[in-house]
């Protein structure tokens, strides 16, 4: 059982293309001049190019085309929802064809470099300026790849033990196995000039204002910390967890006997986290899953491929119900009583309808929210974030912010890495000037 368990866990949600697959699928793009799907990539990859560089037997070549716009290309060849991004648009996407498979190619080629252990990129001569970076996440260490580049010293401060922020965290085991998140920061930040300090967390160990006055700028990339408050006291029923946590236990644990499940898991939420959290739980043994959203299937944040991605692994979709109450006797869970919900005057309101639906454990992941700790400081906020410029610059001209954290953030892994990128560049200008 154990065995079949560390199996399941470890194994790849797509199979790596082999070097004959890629060449064949390369060979599909029809490389186009005005390329639709560069346009929807966050991060302005130049996809006929690096696809082309495969094509010509190049993948080093076309993995440095990658990484010159997304570093962490390697994770977001795994985990970016291709099927509503690039993929979407390609010219190929009819009713007759498939699109080309960039995320995959994407994949190939990053993988086929960082497994020679090779850099593409040198630093530039030392500029004597110093950056602090708050968060060792993807849009952190974004930036700070970008500033070490051109000669920065950085100093990312991480209040984890690990580096890696929700791709070490909070990313579904099954879609970055064989540790692959923390061999991509370690590619990272191979290249040099990058100090990484753990345990490390503002407000506890240092503030803006501290850093501020030891470093030249200051980017903020903390992510959202707390969890959004469901309206229900569930503090003291052990078996409630949010889902964050629990993917994290997930991706932590190292005895995998130690892991623990629901026979029948209920998963309130309609995101990304959501889906993750009901697929792990189906994949660790649990019977009976179900994600319960209170608007319609069409409105989850969670893509259509994400959905039906549950699906095909038993979990059930239940929407149009919005949780009332966790049901539970002498501390233990019994189930979750939800309310139908319906739309009024374009306002989602409660039928007065009510159901128990039974389980032995509940995930929560309606959505999590800023710090504390960076909401006590004083810089403009944006429906509750850091209200940032087209350069992720916030009010103070000292600090920038990115990622989730930020007014413009988007819960994309792709998008926190092209908004460390855009700050590192504000940055290194303002620094330069």
């Amino acid at each position: 059982m154990q065995s079949e368990l560390i199996q399941k866990l470890s194994t790849d949600l797509h199979e790596p293309l082999s070097k004959h697959e890629a060449l064949v699928e390369s060979d599909r793009c029809y490389f186009c001049h005005d390329a639709p799907c560069v346009t929807a990539c966050p991060t302005g990859i130049d996809i006929p190019l690096f696809i082309r560089q495969i094509n010509t037997d190049n993948p080093h070549g076309s993995a440095k085309t990658i990484f010159d716009e997304n570093i962490f290309g390697g994770m977001c060849a795994r985990v970016c929802p291709t099927e509503t991004l690039c993929e979407q648009v390609c010219v190929r996407n009819t009713s007759e064809e498939r699109p080309v498979k960039i995320g995959e190619l994407q994949r190939y080629a990053t993988d086929t470099l960082m497994q020679t252990g090779n850099q593409p990129y040198k630093r530039a001569a030392d500029t004597n300026m110093r950056v602090a970076v708050v968060g060792a996440g993807p849009a952190g260490l974004s930036c700070a790849h970008r500033l070490a580049l051109k000669g920065h010293s950085v100093t990312v401060f991480e209040a984890l033990p690990k580096p890696g922020g929700l791709n070490e965290y909070g990313i579904a085991a099954y879609k970055t196995v064989d540790d692959f998140a923390q061999r991509e920061v370690d590619y990272i930040l191979s290249i040099g000039g990058i100090e990484v300090l753990h345990d490390q967390a503002l407000g506890e160990h240092f503030t803006l204002a501290s850093l501020k006055s030891d470093y030249s700028a200051v980017f903020i990339a903390t992510g959202l910390g707390n969890v959004n408050d469901i309206g229900m006291n569930v503090s003291e029923l052990k078996q409630v967890e949010n889902a964050v946590d629990f993917i994290a236990r997930l991706r932590q644990t190292q005895n995998k006997n130690e892991l623990s499940v629901g026979r029948r898991v209920v998963v309130i939420g309609g995101g990304m986290t959501a889906i993750d959290a009901a697929v792990q739980s189906r994949l660790l043994g649990a019977e009976d899953v179900s994600v319960v959203y209170r608007r319609s299937q069409g409105d989850m944040n969670a893509s259509q491929y994400e959905q039906e991605l549950a699906q095909t692994n038993g979990v059930l979709i239940k929407t149009q119900l919005q949780p009332k109450r966790i049901v539970s006797e002498a501390g233990v869970v019994q189930g979750v009583e939800f309310e139908y919900t319906q739309l009024k005057d374009n306002a989602l309101s409660g039928t007065g309808e009510t159901i128990i639906m039974p389980c032995d454990s509940v995930l929560i992941a309606i959505g999590q929210s800023l710090a504390e700790q960076v909401l006590q400081n004083a810089l403009t906020l944006e429906s509750n974030r850091i209200k940032v410029d087209e350069h992720q610059r916030s009010s103070d001209d000292q600090i920038w912010a990115g990622g989730d954290c930020a007014s413009n953030g988007e819960d994309l892994t792709v998008a926190a890495v092209q908004a460390g990128k855009l700050a590192a560049e504000s940055i290194h200008q303002t620094l330069s000037r």
